[in-house]
């Protein structure tokens, strides 16, 4: 019976965070500990929406909500990675990136998108923030096991 929870536990993991159908093409993971691994996840991030073909505008949201996401996985995750994939999704090329921490957990997700909102001294635009600036968003949190959200650009 273990392993049926277990199978069940890893499908809405993958559903949820793999949930668009699409292919993979391209995988990497960083990981995100300082500020000077967000700065490397900034530059990862734009050299891979530039060989995606993405334009400058695209670019800068991506980078944005990328680094404001990593941001919170040093800040508030206590460390954690981001994963970079490329997708194809018919004639559609798409990055996802899945930022991951084993920190403290987000108690009140619905308050913690609330623009404004901050549980530190932020501008508390980070993940509402983000969630504009990205056609996909999808957030989930333990408490007291972590924070994993993934997110999406398509071009």
């Amino acid at each position: 019976m273990g392993n049926l929870v277990n199978e069940r536990k890893s499908y809405f993991v993958e559903k949820f965070y793999f949930g668009t159908v699409a292919a993979m093409s391209k995988r990497e993971t960083l990981e995100i500990r300082s500020s000077s691994d967000i700065v490397h996840v900034r530059q990862q991030v734009r050299i891979w929406a530039v060989a995606m073909g993405f334009g400058l505008v695209d670019q800068t949201k991506i980078v944005t909500a990328a680094s404001e996401l990593a941001r919170n996985t040093v800040d508030y995750g206590k460390g954690g990675t981001v994963t970079l994939e490329t997708l194809q999704s018919g004639s559609r090329k798409g990055l996802r990136l899945i930022f991951e921490d084993k920190g403290p957990g987000i108690p009140d997700i619905a308050l913690a998108m609330t623009d404004g909102y901050t549980s530190n001294h932020g501008l508390g635009l980070g993940l509402s923030g983000s969630k504009r600036l990205m056609h996909e968003f999808e957030l989930v949190s333990q408490v007291g096991e972590g924070t994993k959200i993934a997110i999406v650009r398509w071009r």
